[in-house]
């Protein structure tokens, strides 16, 4: 039996969607309140999660933030209850990983459809998908039955390389995800005195080639074959619909790309999932140690901020521009001066 968790405030709601649930055949746990909610969450670790977003003392998004949070609950399919229908409520969920809405008053079977959906959207993707080509491509197919990735193909290039042969170099835009079928790929960087620094090696069953596409940079380092070789080339376009679109295929995503590393799986879910505002209001707090002078403020160029947080300099100047207006930091003389450091921290969009 399901286990599904209804976090709302309105006791008549609550109980009369508690019932038709039940009457469906799922395990129903309560919460009037979004701190109840996620205390029942970390405890019962149901299947899926219905939340309203106006709660008091904590509403839907500080619920989904905090989930998020905690590797148990971070993939439990989360349904937003929502008596507002203005698009920016819908962007703002969906940009901190909700799977789906419902826009009060709603009935029940409107209800047990995107539960349902979602659901079995959830068991599709549960399984765990071999290392190699097959496996790649049993994932990619179960990604695009979910209806939110729209993939441009559904075969995947696999092109022959020759020992030697550069795949991509220092600076260059990238296009594709690599993945390697057979053979061996070393990825590198050079420095000032043209000496070369190997970072990794990459054999059958791995992908290399994704950070920049995340981070939105040119490449950073040179991609050489090793011996003669087979790649599988995601395009740039599908590898965002894989990460950006479907918060539950993501995650799967993200586990095959690598090789369940917790390290890697942290960083990339945050390049992932972060909002260019949060991306920026974590930089500034990560440098503030660094780079502030004796009165606490922040000089350094725009252009290099903008490389350690990992955005385009214009969106960090425009990023910088609305945390002024709503005072969280001043600029005075080039200079970037914390004005709330515990609100820039705790910034959950």
């Amino acid at each position: 039996m399901k286990k599904i968790l209804l976090i709302e405030d309105n006791d008549d709601v609550r109980e009369n969607t508690a019932e038709i649930l039940e009457l469906s055949n799922y395990k129903v746990f309560t919460a009037p309140n979004g701190k109840d909610g996620v205390e029942v969450a970390f405890r019962e670790l149901p299947d899926l999660i219905v939340c309203d977003i106006m709660m008091p003392v904590l509403d839907g998004y500080g619920v989904l933030h905090m989930l998020s949070k905690n590797p148990q609950t971070s993939a439990i399919p989360f349904i937003f209850l929502t008596a507002k229908s203005e698009k920016s409520d819908f962007r703002k969920g969906m940009e901190m990983g909700a799977d789906d809405y419902l826009t009060k008053p709603f009935d029940g079977i409107e209800l047990l459809n995107a539960i349902e959906a979602r659901l079995k959207k959830t068991e599709s993707l549960k399984k765990n998908f071999t290392h190699d080509m097959k496996g790649v491509n049993e994932f990619l197919q179960s990604a695009e039955q979910t209806g939110k990735v729209q993939l441009t193909s559904d075969e995947r290039e696999v092109h022959n390389y020759k020992k030697k042969q550069t795949l991509y170099t220092e600076g260059q835009r990238p296009v594709a995800v690599y993945f390697v079928v057979e053979g061996k790929v070393k990825v590198s960087r050079t420095n000032e005195d043209l000496k070369e620094l190997i970072t990794s090696i990459h054999g059958p069953g791995e992908f290399f080639g994704y950070t920049a596409i995340l981070e939105e940079t040119n490449y950073r380092d040179n991609a050489e074959i090793l011996e003669d070789a087979e790649l599988m080339l995601i395009p740039r376009k599908d590898f965002l619909e894989l990460i950006n679109n479907d918060a539950t295929v993501a995650r799967q995503f993200i586990k095959l790309l690598t090789h369940n590393v917790v390290e890697k799986e942290e960083s990339l879910l945050n390049l992932a999932y972060s909002s260019l505002r949060k991306k920026v209001a974590n930089g500034l707090v990560q440098v503030l140690t660094k780079f502030k002078d004796e009165k606490g403020t922040l000089e350094i160029s725009r252009e290099n901020l903008a490389n350690i947080i990992g955005s385009a300099t214009e969106s960090l100047i425009r990023t910088l521009s609305d945390f002024k207006s709503e005072g969280l930091i001043d600029i005075k003389h080039g200079k970037i001066i914390i004005l709330d450091e515990k609100r820039l921290k705790n910034l959950l969009y």
